[in-house]
């Protein structure tokens, strides 16, 4: 199967301000965060990526956009709903020092399978469909281009994280254990039998991911093991 690069959008000016953002339409970038996405763009120029995917919010598009344009060839963005944020209904647009204190958040911090978000989305639901569309995505680019290809999705924080507890195997009551931060890239390589969590929450080179070449050797079928005592590295 393929491997995902799951990218965050750079900051944001609600991120900056300490505002729950959720799917306010306007959320843009702010100078940091483009300086970010720019970054992270020039991070994966050298990638072979057959298929470059966003959350259909600004934020991400505009990462994305940074992205593309770090490429020789530009890649064209294609939207994908089921990456979008979690719907965070009521609590939209709120402080996040004010919404520390209503009840549910100490649901969302220590129970979140339990948490739906008044007039929002339930967590589950997001990672529901989080994961159902990378998953989807990942057959399709496999399907397109091979098992050793490499795509990119631009999405949010939390849906991230979810993605990311998916992959490994932990209950989404512990997503919350895991960091995503702004402009950083986690990579998961889906197999038959399980996904490998390949990096996470990551900032340095990512040359590593590139594929090996090929030879004129018969391919090798993908393997779901896992290499015994940690194996030689990529």
């Amino acid at each position: 199967m393929a491997t995902v690069l799951l990218v965050r959008h750079g900051r944001s000016s609600a991120n900056n301000n300490g505002v729950l953002a959720g799917r306010s339409e306007g959320v843009l970038l702010d100078e940091v965060g483009h300086e970010q996405a720019a970054q992270t763009g020039i991070r994966i120029a050298a990638l072979p990526l057959a298929a470059l995917v966003s959350s259909p919010l600004e934020r991400c598009q505009q990462t994305a956009e940074s992205v593309s344009a770090a490429r020789t060839t530009p890649l064209e963005i294609q939207t994908e709903e089921r990456l979008t944020e979690c719907g965070y209904g009521d609590w939209t647009g709120r402080e996040l020092k004010q919404l520390a204190k209503e009840p549910l958040w100490k649901v969302v911090q220590g129970h979140p399978s339990a948490a739906t978000f008044p007039g929002g989305e339930s967590l589950r639901d997001m990672q529901a469909r989080a994961v159902s569309a990378v998953r989807d995505w990942d057959e399709r680019v496999t399907a397109e281009h091979g098992p050793d290809a490499l795509w990119l999705a631009v999405s949010h924080g939390d849906v991230i994280k979810a993605i990311v507890a998916d992959a490994l195997g932990t209950h989404l009551d512990n997503f919350q254990r895991i960091v995503v931060d702004p402009a950083s890239v986690s990579v998961i390589s889906y197999t038959p039998l399980r996904p490998f969590v390949v990096r996470y929450n990551e900032h340095g080179d990512l040359a590593g991911l590139a594929p090996k070449r090929k030879t004129r050797r018969r391919r090798k079928p993908v393997s779901s093991d896992a290499a015994v005592g940690g194996g030689a590295g990529s």
